[in-house]
């Protein structure tokens, strides 16, 4: 078969290549294809396989055709590529022409994937944060678990904000009367009722009613009520308001097996601190990749980042009129996500840190002591849930990360 490639485009992880296919190879293709498609139709009044060629070239002509096409792009690319490059996504075909009895052309374009050579892994400055958990920041997790906890009580004085109302709502129509008002219920101070109808609501003791005008937002969502007064009465039918449990000794045999409250403050402050560490540790990282990035730059293919921001929209529910938004806007961070996997690989390559099976299932072995159950149970659980290549990646990057920091200069800040 005769092609002609013309390479028309190398730069970075982009190629574009010029194909070219000969008429007459483009008709031994079509020959090929009808031949397999006369040995395998039936055609009425013929025995399988026993129709002419002409009538089977007939009927089956676009797709014989399609055969035919897609049997020539294939053979031309992978004499193109010639396993000479690593694909980064599948090839896409551009401008193709494909006229009975001319040659067969078309554009081929492709990423491969990049190959860093990341020259300078060391002197890099880097600042670690102090992981200071103090009195008042356990006190406040503290309160958040109390606040989880809570419950709601009735109460006879009028609401206050933060208070979850049942109220009658009504507000004037144009003519001025007021309709018998519907039942709502409210957590005030919580944007779901504007700012004038809450003040009213705070100014009626439950089992009161009271009637003003409101004036609406100059910033409401609909542009023709900004800045118009309303006749509004509210009725408060009930005000519940959110009891905190004690401090004490009591909520701490609540929350688990903690004796007194010392042990649970001790508790919090202890699991504060180790996440304050991953914190940390998390931004000392961020900084060693930023500055790798820097001193040794490098293009990625673009299908990598937008098969990412893709995955990121369908988890994080983007609505389809807002995708396109959401990828200009976080294509930067998507490009830094690809550009950190990809220096991870190869480091983890170069330098023989990619994590073991050994290494795997002594981390599962970690996870079934701290659950106390069987490590053969918890094995089980993240092979169901697709989760051991996550638990490889995991080891593969600490690995990594302890190598490169054994390398470069980290001090307090």
């Amino acid at each position: 078969m005769t092609i002609t490639i013309t390479p028309t485009e190398t730069t970075g992880v982009s190629r574009r290549l010029q194909v070219a296919v000969a008429a007459e190879a483009v008709s031994a293709a079509e020959d090929k294809a009808a031949r397999k498609y006369a040995n395998k139709v039936r055609l009425p009044g013929f025995r399988q396989g026993k129709a002419p060629a002409a009538v089977v070239r007939k009927k089956f002509a676009d797709a014989i055709r399609q055969e035919a096409l897609e049997t020539l792009v294939n053979d031309a690319f992978k004499q193109a590529v010639d396993g000479a490059e690593k694909l980064a996504a599948q090839p896409h075909v551009h401008d193709l022409k494909f006229a009975p009895g001319t040659d067969l052309t078309f554009e081929l374009h492709y990423e491969v994937r990049p190959e860093p050579t990341l020259e300078k892994l060391e002197g890099f400055a880097l600042t670690r944060r102090e992981a200071a958990v103090t009195d008042e920041l356990v006190t406040e997790q503290l309160d958040r678990l109390r606040e989880q906890r809570a419950t709601w009580t009735p109460v006879t004085e009028k609401a206050l904000p933060g208070d979850m109302v049942t109220v009658l709502l009504s507000t004037a129509e144009a003519d001025g009367t007021l309709p018998e008002g519907r039942e709502y219920k409210l957590t005030l101070g919580g944007g779901q009722a504007i700012p004038g109808i809450e003040e009213l609501i705070m100014e009626v003791a439950p089992g009161a009613t009271a009637e003003r005008p409101v004036k609406w937002p100059d910033d409401f969502p609909d542009e023709s009520q900004r800045g118009v007064s309303k006749l509004t009465r509210v009725s408060v039918v009930d005000v519940k308001r959110r009891l905190l449990p004690d401090l004490d000794d009591a909520f701490a045999r609540e929350l688990g097996d903690f004796e007194t409250v010392s042990a649970l403050r001790e508790a919090v402050r202890t699991d504060m601190g180790a996440h304050a560490q991953r914190e940390a540790e998390a931004e000392v990282r961020a900084q060693l990749i930023e500055q790798m990035i820097e001193a040794n730059p490098f293009e990625v293919p673009g299908a990598w980042v937008r098969q990412l921001i893709e995955g990121y929209a369908q988890m994080y529910q983007i609505p389809q009129e807002e995708l396109a938004r959401f990828a200009e806007e976080f294509k930067p961070m998507a490009t830094r996500q690809v550009q950190r996997d990809l220096i991870i690989d190869t480091i983890a390559e170069r330098e023989s840190l990619k994590a073991s099976e050994a290494d795997i299932d002594a981390r599962i072995e970690q996870m079934a002591t701290a659950r106390n159950v069987d490590p053969g149970q918890v094995y089980a659980q993240l092979q169901k849930g697709g989760r051991l290549p996550e638990i490889e990646r995991e080891l593969t990057e600490e690995r990594v990360f302890t190598w490169l920091l054994e390398r470069n200069t980290v001090t307090a800040g």
